[in-house]
């Protein structure tokens, strides 16, 4: 697996290529993220892609354990201060498919080994989004715009929210998310996936 360490973008937790100067890559830069923090354990390659598709179709559910042992060492800093775990959720005709979550089956795991309380229910995913296979930044937005709805308001207002999920391809969920959760108050809003799709 390639493994994500230092040195890496403060904000998104791009990795670079080699120290450099900037703390921060030139996406964010150019445009602010709306989340405090992003960190993944792995980037997402064909190695970790199986390993991560074998988790979410297959059944694989011995995965979990190691994937949050991952997570636990690349989000050491986001844990630290998270006050609730939100795991990205599923569409209920996909989790009827999948029969399991598996961003909350993550979350479950990080909060038994944290103390963090998950607050499953806080969001809800409230229309699908399918995608072509291969599909651009803005075909992603476009299809998450207005999925995701805060159900559990309390949970969120003034908390240090800490979203889990598997994969951050274009970062298009996340900022779904994330207004989402701003727009219920919430404090902070950090980020932490098993890999990342990072672009030349």
């Amino acid at each position: 697996m390639d493994f994500i360490g230092k040195p890496m973008c403060e904000t998104c937790g791009t990795p670079f290529a080699f120290d450099q100067y900037s703390t921060i890559c030139a996406e964010c830069a150019r445009e602010t993220p709306p989340f405090h923090r992003a960190r993944s354990a792995v980037l997402y390659t064909d190695k970790s892609r199986r390993l991560i598709i074998a988790y979410k179709h297959s059944d694989r559910m011995e995965a979990a354990g190691l994937f949050a042992r991952w997570l636990l060492q690349a989000g050491e800093e986001l844990l630290a201060t998270a006050d609730v775990i939100v795991p990205v959720p599923l569409h209920r005709r996909r989790l009827f498919s999948r029969r399991f979550n598996q961003a909350a089956t993550l979350a479950d795991r990080l909060s038994r080994e944290t103390g963090i309380p998950v607050a499953p229910q806080a969001m809800v995913r409230v229309k699908p989004s399918p995608l072509p296979g291969k599909a651009t930044r803005g075909q992603r937005r476009r299809a998450v715009a207005g999925a995701f709805r805060v159900e559990d308001v309390a949970a969120i207002a003034g908390k240090r929210v800490l979203v889990v999920d598997d994969v951050m391809t274009t970062g298009a969920t996340v900022r779904a998310i994330t207004g989402q959760l701003r727009r219920a108050r919430a404090a902070s809003i950090d980020v932490l996936t098993i890999a990342r799709v990072v672009r030349d």
